[in-house]
């Protein structure tokens, strides 16, 4: 690391520890370059961003990639910097970056949990923990000014430096690079809650879970988790070669959803002709899914989170009393649910977003402990932000999690 120190670092030239820069680069999002993520990342040089007296400064070392950031480069579901905007932000740019392991380099006065030269990631949850709403509710997830991270908040990971509040960090693994540390987080927190936070629907020894997406981030986490929880999980892929890289994550088998053609919306109730045709292609999903799992025994857990096209076939496959658990819609944002399988079999419809403090920490215990492979599958350099959110947007992205390198040089 330099000893010298100057106003501004190049990308991989770290700063001395505790020496905080006034500006940094970063790769903003603007939204007169709302649109395809490969042009709505540039780079720019902003100002280093001040921190209060329950929040820390984190020297980026590599940040993961999610597709949240790739919502925020279209500027659709929602415009980020319009959002803030009107609370009263006034940078008129978006740093995004939900997942980052990297170095302290400052810490606030009332901050007790790290300190200047820790190695850490960060969870995506931003809350202020003495906010009145955050203490009036039974989870921080549940109070209005929760936000997520280098998604809803500015000053996310695609930068030398990043704001977070203190209890977002978490100890790096040791045995894992920077860049492997970067990946996992926020999906692997996301999946530990949605396996674990809604009782009586939390996984069993025994209990099959299919998940959908199987060789994805959250997929990925997913079937990790279930194996260490006992159960079985089930992946749905999109081609032979996903299945087998499911299987060796310890998925018990797999279903190419290409041999399937029923996805999509599900036709109305009313229309004999197109719903018969729609729901022998349910059935036909079923019996594929009892083959693969070797006994006809419904899922107890479908983990979801393409939304629009797989809903209505989940609500139909998951075992009565069962739950069907779901953290996004990547697919869109319509769920047509045929109401008589969810009251009459009384299942379960929930959505989950993201994890509390003790979820975050737990899912990180076990990479700490070894037990979660982060499933780092590509690595890019910093000026390639944009290139990894455009692979994501048009689903060309690999098996597994990807990074982008900061900090560190690779």
């Amino acid at each position: 690391m330099s000893t010298a120190t100057k106003d501004l670092y190049d990308i991989g030239e770290a700063p001395p520890v505790g020496h905080v820069p006034p500006t940094m680069h970063a790769m903003t999002i603007r939204q007169d370059r709302f649109g395809p993520p490969k042009t709505a990342f540039q780079p720019e040089v902003v100002p280093v961003p001040e921190i209060g007296p329950r929040e820390a400064l984190v020297y980026v070392m590599a940040a993961g990639i999610n597709y949240n950031n790739v919502w925020a480069a279209l500027g659709t579901p929602v415009d980020v910097i319009k959002a803030r905007t009107q609370a009263g932000d006034t940078t008129g740019f978006h740093i995004g970056g939900s997942d980052a392991s990297g170095i302290v380099y400052a810490a606030g006065p009332e901050v007790t949990n790290v300190k200047v030269g820790d190695e850490v990631v960060v969870h995506c949850g931003s809350w202020d923990p003495e906010a009145a709403d955050v203490k009036a509710a039974d989870d921080p997830m549940f109070a209005p000014s929760f936000k997520i991270w280098g998604y809803e908040t500015n000053w996310g990971s695609f930068a030398q430096f990043t704001k977070v509040w203190a209890h977002q960090l978490m100890p790096k693994a040791k045995h894992l690079t920077w860049e492997a540390a970067a990946a996992p987080t926020l999906v692997g927190s996301t999946a530990y809650r949605m396996l674990t936070n809604w009782a009586p629907h939390n996984v069993r020894p025994n209990d099959v879970v299919l998940v959908w997406g199987g060789a994805g981030g959250l997929g990925t986490m997913a079937i990790q988790l279930v194996r260490a929880f006992g159960g079985i999980p089930i992946a749905v892929v999109s081609s032979e070669a996903k299945g087998e890289y499911c299987k060796k994550l310890g998925a018990h088998g797999y279903l190419n959803r290409k041999d399937f053609s029923h996805w999509g919306r599900m036709p109305d109730w009313t229309d004999d002709a197109a719903y018969n045709e729609w729901i022998k292609g349910v059935r036909a999903f079923g019996k594929a899914y009892w083959e693969v799992l070797g006994e006809r025994r419904s899922p107890r857990i479908v983990f979801e989170h393409p939304g629009q096209d797989t809903v209505p076939t989940s609500v139909i496959l998951v075992d009565s009393g069962g739950m069907v658990v779901i953290c996004a819609g990547t697919s869109g944002f319509n769920a047509d649910v045929d109401l008589r399988y969810l009251w009459m079999r009384q299942k379960r419809l929930q959505g989950s977003h993201f994890a509390n403090d003790g979820q975050a920490n737990g899912f990180n215990q076990m990479v700490l402990d070894g037990k979660i492979d982060p499933c780092l599958s590509r690595v890019f350099p910093f000026e390639g932000t944009g290139e990894a959110h455009q692979l994501m947007h048009e689903g060309r992205n690999p098996d597994g999690n990807m990074a982008i390198l900061v900090g560190a040089t690779g």
